[in-house]
């Protein structure tokens, strides 16, 4: 099984960047596509980006297009999301989480992950 660990949080001002990490343990990145997701308090979780080891291909959520750009760096065995532009409600928990990736597409849906990260705190200011 895959371990995941999410970290990079931290506060930062509006009109700023982040970069998040989220390094696997316990086996390799490879046929794993590996989500973020954010939730804040009384929210759903919801999905932000994600990224496809089988073909590279990624998702964004609408509110996160042109902002946030996930990457993936296999011989670190991490998957990097850098937030650009940061807004007060991109203020959240976020989550990475891995789903193995089953030939059917991937599923970019809370229910569907297979392995879940605990979360890291990002808080934008006004």
């Amino acid at each position: 099984d895959v371990q995941l660990q999410a970290s990079g949080g931290g506060l930062v001002q509006a009109g700023g960047s982040l970069r998040l990490s989220c390094a696997a343990s316990g086996d390799t990145l490879d046929g794993y596509a590996i989500g973020w997701f954010r939730q804040v308090p009384g929210k759903e979780r919801e999905g932000v980006s994600c990224i496809a080891s089988s073909d590279g291909s990624t998702y964004y959520a609408d509110s996160v297009k042109g902002r946030f750009t996930i990457s993936s760096d296999n011989a670190r065995n991490t998957v990097y999301p850098q937030m650009n532009s940061l807004k007060p409600e991109d203020t959240a928990v976020y989550y990475c989480a891995a789903q193995i990736e089953r030939g059917v597409g991937v599923r970019f849906m809370v229910g569907a992950m297979d392995y879940w990260g605990r979360g890291t705190q990002v808080t934008v200011s006004s």
